[in-house]
């Protein structure tokens, strides 16, 4: 079964982790959509490093928060956050590739 993530998901959001990090924070509807994506594994580095076109090293890690029923990912920012390349200082504006994210659970 497929599901959108924006269909399925409360808050997708991103955020700096400090200044040479991006967070994308997820949380679901409900601990049943929450557990089954958690179970299925298809929110993966794997998935992350693709979507945001960095290598699979630069994808720090999966966090899984239970209680909030949230998953939240960490890669390494491109672009130092106030750079002179820099686009989004806050790096609010990063989460949209997971809007139409469909997810395999």
């Amino acid at each position: 079964m497929n599901i959108k993530l924006r269909e399925a998901a409360r808050v997708i959001r991103s955020k700096n982790s400090g200044p040479y990090e991006l967070t994308f924070d997820v949380i679901f509807k409900d601990r049943e959509t929450f557990d089954a994506v958690v179970k299925s594994r298809s929110f993966s580095r794997e998935l992350i490093a693709r979507i945001y076109s960095v290598d699979l090293k630069d994808v720090k890690d999966i966090v899984e928060f239970t209680p909030a029923n949230a998953l939240k990912a960490t890669i390494r920012r491109m672009v130092v956050s106030g750079g002179l390349a820099d686009t989004d200082i806050y790096g609010a504006q990063q989460h949209a590739p997971l809007l139409d994210l469909e997810l395999e659970i």
